[in-house]
C-alpha cells in the first residue's frame, strides 16, 4: 500500500491512497482525513486503505484523480517525534574524520542518534532555504520508518512488528555550523534545517524480498545537477536496522504513533575515491561530506564543493523492474530572505 499527502484542506494536508504506479490517487475522508489520523487507528484502518488501493490498481476506483508529486507534502508533514540514527558506521568514521574527532569504539554496539526538529517539514519538490551558502549546505539521502505505538523498554522483536511504513528523506545538514554546534557538548541545532520526506511512504509488503531482517535491500539513487553522485545498497553496512534503532529509542520512553526513525545516510563501504565515485565506476555516496573526507585522504584537501544557491539533488530508489517505488525527493537550494 502506498499513502501520501496533498498540500490542501489544512497545515497537516489531505490523505490519498496512491497507485503502485505513482499515476493515480483517491482521498479516502471517509477512513481518515490526514495520515496521522490513519496512524491512530491503524488496526481499523490499514484493511479499508487497502482496499482503497487494490481498487485503484485495478482500475476500478471511483474518485480516483491524478497523482501530482509536486503538489505534495512529506507524508507526515509535521509528526510528533523525529529521531534520525546512524546506522552506516561507515559514513559515521568518515565525518568524524572530516572534523577530526575520535571515533568511539562503542558505536559499532550501541545506534548513535540525534532528536531532529519535527514541527515542520518541507515536501519532496520544496526548495532547500539557506541563508548563506558559507553555512556548507549538503543532502544527506536516508530511508526511514513511520512506527506505530512502541511501549518503553520494547524489544527488538516486538519493535519490528510497530513498522507501520517507509519513505526516503533528505536530511539537510549544514555541515560549516556542525563543529561548533557539537564543541558546545548539546548537539545538532541550527546545523539541521527542515527535513524533506518521499512524495509515498509505503507499507514493508510493497518492497517485496528487498525487505528483511528490518532492512531495505535496494539501491539509493542520488543525482546532483542530474548527475549520478550515488547509489549504495541501502541494506548493505547497515549495522543496526530499523527495529534495533527503534528499540534503543525505547529503551527510556514510549514511542508514539507516528514517530520517524531515520536510518542515517547510507554509506557503502569501499576504496577510495578514484575507484568509488560512479563515474568511476564504484557505488558513489549519499552526501557530499563523504566524497570530501576521501578527496583529502587521498589528495591531502577537499575539491568538491558544497551546495550552492541553484544546485539540485534528487533522492528516489527503484524496484528491480526499474519503477519507482517512493517517487522522488528532488530539491533546489534557494536563497532565504525573511519577510
Amino acid at each position: 500500500m502506498k499513502l501520501a499527502t496533498l498540500k490542501r484542506g489544512g497545515r497537516d494536508g489531505t490523505l490519498v491512497v496512491v497507485s503502485r504506479d505513482l499515476a493515480r490517487c483517491q482521498a479516502v475522508a471517509d477512513i481518515a482525513t490526514t495520515l496521522q489520523a490513519a496512524l491512530d487507528d491503524w488496526e481499523a484502518a490499514a484493511p479499508r486503505l487497502a482496499a482503497v488501493y487494490e481498487a485503484l490498481n485495478h482500475g476500478a476506483a471511483r474518485h480516483a484523480e491524478h497523482f501530482d508529486p509536486a503538489a505534495c507534502h512529506s507524508p507526515l508533514p509535521r509528526a510528533y517525534q523525529w529521531a534520525d540514527g546512524s546506522a552506516y558506521v561507515n559514513h559515521i568514521e568518515l565525518v568524524r574524520k572530516a572534523r577530526n574527532a575520535e571515533m568511539p569504539p562503542e558505536l559499532w554496539t550501541d545506534p548513535l542518534m540525534y532528536q531532529g526538529g519535527s514541527d515542520s517539514f518541507v515536501g519532496p519538490r520544496d526548495p532547500i532555504w539557506a541563508g548563506d551558502e558559507a553555512w556548507g549546505i549538503d543532502f544527506e539521502a536516508e530511508v526511514a520508518v513511520i512506527t506505530g505505538d512502541v511501549a518503553m523498554g520494547a524489544m527488538v522483536a516486538q519493535c519490528e512488528k510497530q513498522i507501520r511504513l517507509l519513505m526516503l528523506v533528505n536530511d539537510v545538514s549544514l555541515r560549516n555550523l556542525i563543529p561548533g554546534e557539537l564543541a558546545k557538548g548539546f548537539g545538532f541545532l541550527q546545523s539541521k534545517p527542515a527535513t524533506a520526506f518521499s512524495p509515498v511512504a509505503v507499507t514493508p509488503d510493497e518492497l517485496g524480498d528487498a525487505w528483511r531482517d528490518g532492512k531495505v535491500h535496494l539501491p539509493l539513487a542520488v543525482a546532483l545537477n542530474g548527475q549520478p553522485f550515488g547509489k549504495p545498497d541501502a541494506g548493505m553496512d547497515m549495522i543496526f536496522n530499523f527495529a534495533q534503532l527503534m528499540a534503543h529509542l525505547a529503551k527510556t520512553r514510549e514511542l508514539e504513533a507516528g514517530s520517524i526513525i531515520g536510518s542515517g545516510t547510507v554509506s557503502n563501504k569501499q576504496g577510495g575515491l578514484f575507484g568509488s565515485s560512479v563515474a568511476n565506476g564504484g557505488v558513489g555516496y549519499c552526501c557530499i561530506a563523504e566524497v570530501r573526507m576521501y578527496e583529502t585522504i587521498e589528495a591531502g584537501k577537499p575539491m568538491t564543493s558544497f551546495m550552492h544557491f541553484g544546485d539540485r539533488v534528487r533522492i528516489e530508489m527503484f524496484d528491480r523492474s526499474g519503477a519507482s517505488i517512493f517517487g522522488a525527493i528532488e530539491q533546489k537550494v534557494e536563497r532565504y530572505a525573511a519577510a
